[in-house]
C-alpha cells in the first residue's frame, strides 16, 4: 500500500515490465478523488480499456482511465492499483460508512448501503490475480471534503494487519 499515486504506478509497472501478457489497471469506489486525476464519473470503455495494447493510452495499461466495481465485475487483471477513498473509512469507533453528497460527506446509517460499499471494495480487491497496490490518499488539510483524518485511520488499520508499504518496503505489525 502507498499514500503516494506515482510510487503505486511504478510498484505496477516494475511487476509488470516485460510481460506482454500481463494486464495492469486502475480500479475506484470513492467519488471524492478528482484532486488525484481520478474521475469516476468518467465512463471507461471496457473493450478499449481491457483489450487494447499497451500503447492504447485508452487502455488500462496507461494507469490513467480507473474502472469502477461495476465495469470490471466478472474481469480480472494481473497487477492493479485500487484506490480506497473516504466513503468507506475506519475509525477508533470501527468501520464508518459514508457518501459524498454535493459538497459534503454523509455517513450512511442505511444497512442496504453499507453492505454496497463494502461489496463495491469486495469486488475491486479480489480483481488481481498476481497482485495489487492499495492506494490510499494522504488528504489535504485545506480541503475539507478530504480531511486526513478521513484517510489516515484506514491507512493505520490496513498498516496493523500487515500490509507492506510499496514506497519504503516497510511492513506493519500483523497481530496474528
Amino acid at each position: 500500500m502507498t499514500r503516494d499515486l506515482i510510487a503505486a504506478r511504478r510498484w505496477i509497472r516494475e511487476r509488470a515490465r516485460g510481460e506482454r501478457a500481463l494486464r495492469t489497471g486502475r480500479l475506484i469506489a470513492g467519488l471524492r478523488l478528482k484532486p488525484h486525476a481520478i474521475d469516476v464519473r468518467v465512463n471507461v470503455d471496457p473493450i478499449h480499456w481491457f483489450l487494447n495494447e499497451r500503447e492504447d493510452t485508452r487502455s488500462s495499461w496507461y494507469l490513467e482511465d480507473a474502472a469502477t466495481e461495476f465495469q470490471v465485475q466478472g474481469l480480472e487483471l494481473d497487477w492493479a492499483i485500487v484506490t480506497w477513498d473516504a466513503d468507506l473509512r475506519y475509525t477508533p469507533g470501527g468501520w464508518r460508512h459514508h457518501q459524498f453528497r454535493g459538497k459534503k460527506w454523509e455517513q450512511s446509517h442505511k444497512a442496504e448501503r453499507q453492505r454496497y460499499l463494502v461489496n463495491a471494495y469486495r469486488v475491486l480487491l479480489t480483481r488481481a490475480r498476481q497482485g495489487m497496490v492499495i492506494f490510499v490518499p494522504p488528504g489535504e488539510a485545506s480541503d475539507p471534503t478530504r480531511k486526513p483524518e478521513y484517510y489516515d485511520g484506514t491507512y493505520g488499520y490496513l498498516w496493523t494487519a500487515g500490509l507492506q508499504n510499496s514506497s519504503d518496503g516497510r511492513t506493519g505489525n500483523n497481530p496474528v
